[in-house]
């Protein structure tokens, strides 16, 4: 077992992906924050998902005075895969549709991020943690996050 997460981490990190605490991944991207959502908004698009919102985070606090690095959260999802999940709990809906952040940090590197659906559906009863539609769910934002990344 131990060899297994030691064989994980390096390969997160060979791709710049990490995994964090609380059940948050992040992988670095290699353009801003404004292209890199342009290439993921495309790219969930393109995978045939729909686009709820753009939420630009840095705007907000510019409209009441106040200064935020580069951050942007897209909401999308798909029905075919969140729609199983709600049907197990309807709780589920409180974590869909799926969300990823694309923000610039201090050193300046920018990052998507998102919340692995297993970890934030956990505590729910009727979601099985080995449920396909989490498997899915997963795939797709490692797969959408990967050609956003630009690496």
């Amino acid at each position: 077992m131990k060899r297994l997460i030691i064989a994980a981490a390096m390969a997160l990190i060979g791709t710049g992906a990490m995994a964090g605490s609380g059940g948050v991944t992040q992988l670095k991207a290699a353009g801003d924050v404004a292209t890199t959502m342009d290439a993921l908004e495309a790219a969930v698009t393109g995978a045939g998902a729909t686009v709820f919102a753009r939420v630009d985070h840095a705007g907000g606090a510019e409209e009441v005075g106040m200064e935020l690095a580069p951050a942007q959260l897209l909401i999308f999802g798909n029905p075919k895969l969140g729609t199983p999940a709600m049907q197990d709990d309807p709780l589920a809906g409180l974590y869909l549709p799926l969300r990823v952040l694309v923000y610039r940090d201090g050193g300046g590197q920018v990052w998507l991020a998102y919340e692995e659906p297993a970890h934030s559906m956990a505590d729910l009863g009727g979601v099985a943690p080995d449920a396909e539609y989490l498997t899915k769910m997963t795939g797709a934002l490692k797969k959408l996050t990967g050609k956003a990344s630009g690496m």
